[in-house]
């Protein structure tokens, strides 16, 4: 589903990445780690088709990067769904006009005939409560338009789910919601990259911990969670 080897990427003359060597496969979540600046946003913005690779390989979802100049094609993009920093919300629109919006921005087939009820499912899914669903996202907290976001990503269920520090502006029961959504995902056999600050939410999830350092893997630790069993950590 994701493979990587050698990856570089240089963005302003700067190696955001600086030879990724990776592998993940369906159903696995991988969890990716580092101190500021080692890279983890830059990995996951160019598997996500947002930075250019500049060198190396990178194949996601079976598309070859280097060969499309960095950039996925439309029916690719619709597999991923991306968590960044930010919430990525229209101030002006309520949180189901929101959720609406992007999935329609996705381009999902099928998905119309049954909005009102898979944007509930999905606003049910996330915690976010009913009252909220008609707030516009500029009058809403951090941590509730965290859960707006989220809901897009339940209710397209893409293959690839990207997460920037998703754990960022949840409370504790948001957190534990977001560890059953992941789960429930790799589950039904999608990959789940998630950059993380969080050791320990994110690593009980972790088929995988991934460390960066300098925009190279320096280690891998194997087998951390529950779902796997076991731990096993080797440097790269």
């Amino acid at each position: 589903m994701v493979y990587l080897r050698r990856a570089t990427s240089i963005v302003d003359r700067y190696p955001a990445l600086a030879g990724v060597d990776l592998e993940v496969d369906r159903g696995e979540v991988v969890v990716i780690q580092g101190a500021n600046g080692a890279g983890k946003t830059s990995l996951l913005r160019l598997v996500a088709g947002l930075l250019p690779l500049s060198s190396g390989e990178c194949r996601v979802l079976g598309e070859d990067l280097g060969a499309s100049g960095g950039t996925l094609r439309p029916a690719s993009r619709k597999r991923i769904g991306f968590l960044g920093h930010s919430a990525l919300l229209y101030e002006d629109l309520n949180v189901v006009e929101n959720l609406r919006f992007q999935v329609r921005a996705a381009g999902l087939r099928g998905w119309e005939s049954g909005m009102c009820h898979a944007s509930e499912e999905a606003l049910d899914r996330v915690g976010l409560p009913s009252r909220m669903w008609h707030v516009p996202a500029g009058r809403l907290s951090a941590g509730q338009r965290r859960r707006a976001a989220l809901a897009a990503l339940v209710a397209r269920k893409p293959e690839l789910w990207l997460l920037d520090e998703p754990h960022a502006g949840l409370d504790s029961r948001g957190r534990a919601l977001l560890g059953d959504i992941v789960q429930d995902a790799a589950g039904l056999g999608a990959v789940v990259l998630m950059a993380s600050h969080e050791p320990e939410e994110a690593f009980l999830l972790a088929d995988r911990v991934v460390t960066l350092s300098g925009g190279r893997v320096t280690a891998v630790r194997e087998s951390v969670s529950e779902r796997s069993g076991g731990d096993s950590t080797h440097v790269a």
